[in-house]
């Protein structure tokens, strides 16, 4: 009897130790199918990330290689290689773009060697979990394991006894940007920096420099740096004797310049032995980097380390609890959180100190300095959800927006430690300041965020965010004779934007901005081709495209009218004037029958931003709302799984985690700058969601329902016990009540 009593209560032990938020997050989803994710250790939002690079291995027989230099990779880390050169400290998650992935560590045993493909190794027993990852290395028998704060980070060898090294290697990195330095301190320390910035290999003029200092654990009995020479051609080359060697520099303490450089730690263990390395980052010096690291970590082990980060992850995903469902839903719904946590990061160091825009200076915050703005995707859904659930870092985020238009005289588009990247086309900051304002979240300076807007929609010369204003204003659309690419696509991002625009002016009391950009916010409107019921792209003079096809377009295919997209995935992307569309095509059941066929004929992208929306129109028509509830739950149970393949394409900073997360809850964003919902059917039986009392004056919200594989149309709705006939709510309703209940059948409700 004692012993089934102690068994049962140790059971009862694992079970509620499984039900911490934490234990649902698997950061191996997405790290396939171009997800860009990877499944490294870093902290809520760190500016610092540890990741496996496992992208740099000899090609030779291998038939289209997941390789950084053989074809167009964003990431340092893919799960289906199994070649690792050693643990990256700065990286992206989730984008399509190239960029970070540098500043390697790489533990080997025996003779030192420093060209990566002859060090790497293949592995095994990977784990990963939210602040933590390891991985095993067959070539040496060496554990690594990695743990991040917020700056700085720890990595753990376990080494074999006899010859063990430890490599820095500055010259490998995800992209081939070129500039590094690094001094060799002494036996134990070590500093320097590395170039990066060529975002998209784009802009490499603007290529910057990302600080790092670091500490082993145990002092080397050698050390040094060391430095690829340049391989020489011709004439030249019959007199360099070092021509494309490696040139070791024992002991070496002075700065080495250059590209291919590096620096080593080199042991001799007389038995097993861990080692552990520290490494702090910064983007404004080496001392702001030392200080990250002693001030974040100091004199703290990597136990403690994980063990603080893994609390700092458990306190940020526990803002949503689930209850029902199926395991494998809560390990998508909470790894998408998980994902929706690492951009927008921090960029400030610990001393608030930040670089300033082009390098021209530094500057100190007195809010967290945020960078990684993804806007063009972001602005769909991925900021609503921020404010709602994490009010207080989308209101930083909004004061960083604020603080780079105050430096650069412009809201920012694709911002990328804070360079403007310029990629993707529209206004999309415009939308976020206002529709966080929408939210309830204003304290920040409106006249400000308003003037921004204004300027970035308003001036005629010289605007970088906005490509073909002229022919916007003087045509109504950007035409194919601007020479702009993606003329519609531009066009409707635009008028999305004015629609925001429109509704601040109402906030801001200017009701001749108001009526201006009201009208604006329409003009998509005369792309309209009524014998296809689609938008199509014109010239200056009214003709349309000769030769148009509505599929061209479709898997990043180049086309004439639309960016990563076809006039299929952006129709019905105006979500400013869904009611004017359906005007357009004639009514109710015509805009239903263009919307099906657009999922008929496989022309929907769940990993394209511009239609991601489409799903939930229907609710727009009364009598078809339960085709959003099919439909949501189709796409659901089609892209997003468990497996490494597990998002429907790149998560492009947590916007399709984003997606997926809000429809398992019922609600998603539909119209950027109103501060509402629409409503489908949930995927768990309870979901408490913690409100900021700072900021709301409600302190939770419970939605409710009868969830389950077969119940996925709605029957009816209740809001804290009442009746609620409509299938969206404001976010006002979503925020006051206490109780929000899904009464749900197996039939659709029609």
């Amino acid at each position: 009897m004692k012993k089934t009593i102690i068994l049962s209560l140790g059971l009862l032990g694992n079970i509620l130790l499984a039900q911490k938020a934490i234990d649902y997050v698997d950061p191996f989803i997405g790290t396939s199918n171009f997800g860009a994710t990877n499944p490294g250790a870093i902290a809520p939002r760190g500016m610092l990330s540890i990741s496996p690079f496992n992208v740099a291995f000899d090609t030779t027989g291998i038939k289209n290689p997941l390789e950084k230099d053989s074809r167009w990779l964003s990431n340092p880390y893919v799960h289906e290689n199994t070649f690792f050169t050693g643990f990256t400290h700065v990286n992206l998650s989730g984008v399509g773009c190239p960029d970070l992935g540098v500043i390697i560590a790489m533990p080997t045993t025996g003779d030192l060697e420093l060209n990566h493909l002859k060090y790497g190794s293949t592995y095994h027993d990977e784990k990963a979990k939210p602040g933590y990852y390891a991985l095993t290395l067959d070539k040496y028998n060496i554990k690594a394991e990695a743990t991040a704060d917020t700056r700085a980070g720890i990595t753990r060898y376990t080494f074999p006894a006899g010859q063990a090294n430890l490599i820095i290697n500055l010259g490998l990195g995800l992209t081939n940007e070129q500039g590094a330095v690094i001094k060799m301190n002494n036996n134990q320390e070590f500093q320097g920096m590395r170039m990066v910035g060529s975002f998209c290999y784009n802009n490499a003029e603007g290529a910057y420099p990302v600080y790092f200092y670091g500490k082993v654990s145990i002092p080397a009995e050698e050390f040094g740096s060391y430095k690829v020479a340049d391989n020489y051609q011709g004439v030249e080359a019959q007199w360099m004797t070092y021509n494309g060697q490696t040139l070791l520099k024992p002991s070496f303490t002075n700065e080495v310049i250059g590209d291919s450089i590096g620096g080593f730690f080199s042991y001799n263990f007389k038995k097993p032995t861990q080692l552990e390395l520290k490494i702090g980052v910064s983007y404004v010096s080496i001392e702001n980097a030392k200080e990250n690291l002693m001030k974040e970590i100091g004199q703290k082990d990597f136990n403690q380390v994980e063990m603080q980060t893994q609390n700092a992850w458990e306190d940020k995903l526990s803002v949503a609890e689930v209850e029902g469902g199926t395991l494998d839903q809560k390990k998508i719904f909470y790894t998408g959180l998980y994902h929706a946590l690492i951009h927008p990061n921090i960029l400030n160091d610990i001393n608030g100190e930040f670089p300033l825009h082009k390098r021209v200076g530094i500057k100190k915050t007195n809010h967290q300095r945020y960078t990684v703005f993804s806007l063009w995707d972001t602005y769909r859904n991925y900021h609503s959800l921020l404010s709602l659930l994490y009010p207080q870092d989308q209101l930083d985020m909004v004061n960083t927006m604020l603080d780079i238009y105050d430096e650069t005289g412009w809201l920012p588009k694709w911002e990328l430690n804070n360079t403007e990247t310029f990629t993707m086309v529209g206004d999309p900051a415009t939308v976020v300041l206002a529709d966080t304002y929408m939210r309830g979240i204003t304290g920040f300076d409106k006249k400000k965020a308003y003037e921004a807007m204004l300027k970035g929609a308003t001036q005629m010369k010289d605007n970088p965010l906005r490509p073909g204003i002229d022919d916007y204003w003087k045509y109504g659309y950007v035409s194919l004779n601007s020479g702009v690419p993606g003329p519609v696509s531009t066009t409707q991002e635009y008028n999305i934007a004015d629609f925001a625009i429109s509704q601040f002016a109402k906030v801001m009391g200017d009701k001749e901005n108001q009526k201006k950009f009201e009208a604006q916010f329409k003009t998509y409107r005369k792309l309209y081709n009524k014998k296809w019921s689609l938008l199509v792209p014109k010239y200056r003079n009214g003709e349309w495209l000769k030769g148009f096809n509505p599929e061209k377009g479709a898997n990043f295919e180049a086309n004439e009218g639309y960016i990563e997209g076809n006039a299929y995935q952006y129709t019905f992307m105006v979500p400013q004037d869904i009611r004017g569309l359906i005007k357009l095509m004639g009514g109710n059941k015509n805009f239903v029958k263009n919307l099906d066929a657009v999922f008929e004929k496989g022309q929907f992208d769940m990993a394209n931003e511009p239609d991601i929306a489409y799903p939930y129109l229907y609710n727009y028509i009364k009598g078809s709302e339960w085709k959003t509830q099919m439909r949501v739950n189709d796409l659901l149970n089609k892209y997003f799984t468990t497996q490494p393949a597990g998002l429907p394409g790149n998560d492009d900073t947590g916007v399709m985690s984003a997606w997926a997360m809000m429809s398992m809850m019922g609600f998603y964003p539909t119209e950027p700058a109103v501060a509402n919902y629409a409503l489908t059917a949930p995927k768990f039986t309870k979901i408490k969601l913690r409100l900021n009392p700072k900021f709301f004056g409600n302190e939770a919200v419970e939605i409710i329902s009868n969830a389950s594989p077969e119940n996925i149309y709605i029957q009816q709705i209740k809001i804290d016990g009442k009746k609620h006939n409509s299938y969206f709510i404001t976010d006002k309703e979503l925020k006051s009540a206490k109780k929000i209940e899904f009464i749900l059948g197996n039939q659709p409700k029609k």
